[in-house]
């Protein structure tokens, strides 16, 4: 297992230097950071804008301008920001606590209800039950994230005024005075926080997964093994749990393990709705200052995010499978 893992970060690395360097072309080539500046009115010196291009080494092509921030990276330095004051390393930092936290609940979240709801509509198959969950997940399905971010933010609203109290939190990751708070406050106080973007990121997530673990357990509920130890008198709970979800868990591993980056990009968009300063906002004004090395920072965590990932559900096939090894 060993050997199979590093194999394969070393086969990563080729991966992410191929798309940190086409991310960091198509961002350098998309605008002017110093736009801004030359047209500012009265006009900005000159000299200015030419300490301003030295600095950012706009005046080097884009192969040596990629290799001073690749090599910057290497040592801890993620480049130059538009802004001469925004530190890119430590922000990137910050913001990936935010959104992770996020990420990682909602997975979790949309994964339990994916088994859930799967294994329910595939053991009762075609039974008023099954119907009710497939619509569910269809209409889920059929709905675009900022919309049901929106609606969920807009039901808290309501009922926070109706109520006349604040028990759902819709703006930002943690309440003012967060850092002045005991640490069983703090918890509470990101938890509350954490509901709303949370669900509305696993619900639209959760939906398309079902459908993949509804299929696969029913696959394996016809498969002869399974008729096998039925016929063995083994009880139905245990070959439910131990001989059919175990087998029909590993495509909904490798679903969840290709939909992260899917799930980065929803993150992106209920940042915004929530008011998070997470990776999403550093992502948005990135592109709009055309910050390069803020954005190609920001894309080469994104890509390590999913090969390691990949990697983690590539090691659970031989978990969920004994049959499965990596030799």
């Amino acid at each position: 297992m060993l050997a199979y893992v590093v194999r394969r970060l070393l086969a990563a690395i080729p991966v992410l230097i191929v798309a940190s360097f086409l991310s960091y072309a198509l961002v350098a080539l998309s605008g002017d950071p110093l736009e801004p500046l030359k047209l500012r009115n009265p006009p900005a010196p000159q000299r200015t804008i030419d300490l301003e291009t030295e600095r950012l080494g706009l005046d080097d092509n884009i192969v040596v301008r990629y290799g001073h921030w690749l090599g910057g990276v290497l040592h801890g330095d993620f480049g130059e920001s538009v802004q001469s004051t925004y530190d890119i390393g430590a922000n990137l930092t910050r913001a990936t606590t935010v959104t992770l936290r996020l990420v990682v609940v909602a997975i979790l979240l949309a994964l339990v209800l994916a088994v859930l709801t799967g294994v329910v509509g595939a053991v009762r198959q075609y039974s008023k039950s099954d119907y009710a969950l497939t619509f569910t997940g269809f209409v889920f399905l059929a709905m675009p994230l900022f919309w049901v971010a929106i609606v969920l933010k807009d039901l808290a609203v309501r009922y926070n005024k109706a109520t006349g109290t604040t028990v759902f939190f819709t703006i930002g990751e943690t309440s003012q005075g967060y850092s002045g708070m005991s640490p069983g406050a703090k918890l509470a106080d990101v938890a509350g926080h954490l509901v709303l973007p949370t669900l509305a990121l696993a619900l639209i997530t959760y939906a398309a997964w079902s459908r993949y673990q509804r299929s696969a357990v029913l696959e394996v509920l016809n498969s002869d093994y399974v008729r096998l130890a039925r016929a063995k008198g083994l009880p139905w709970r245990k070959v439910l749990t131990r001989h059919v979800l175990r087998t029909a868990l590993i495509p909904l591993v490798t679903v969840t393990a290709l939909d992260v980056a899917g799930i980065l990009g929803g993150a992106v968009i209920t940042e915004t709705v929530f008011n998070w300063n997470g990776l999403g906002r550093m992502l948005l004004t990135g592109v709009a200052r055309a910050d390069t090395d803020a954005v190609a920072s920001w894309l080469l965590l994104a890509g390590l995010v999913v090969i390691v990932c990949n990697l983690i559900a590539d090691a659970l096939y031989a978990v969920l499978d004994p049959r499965i090894r990596h030799e």
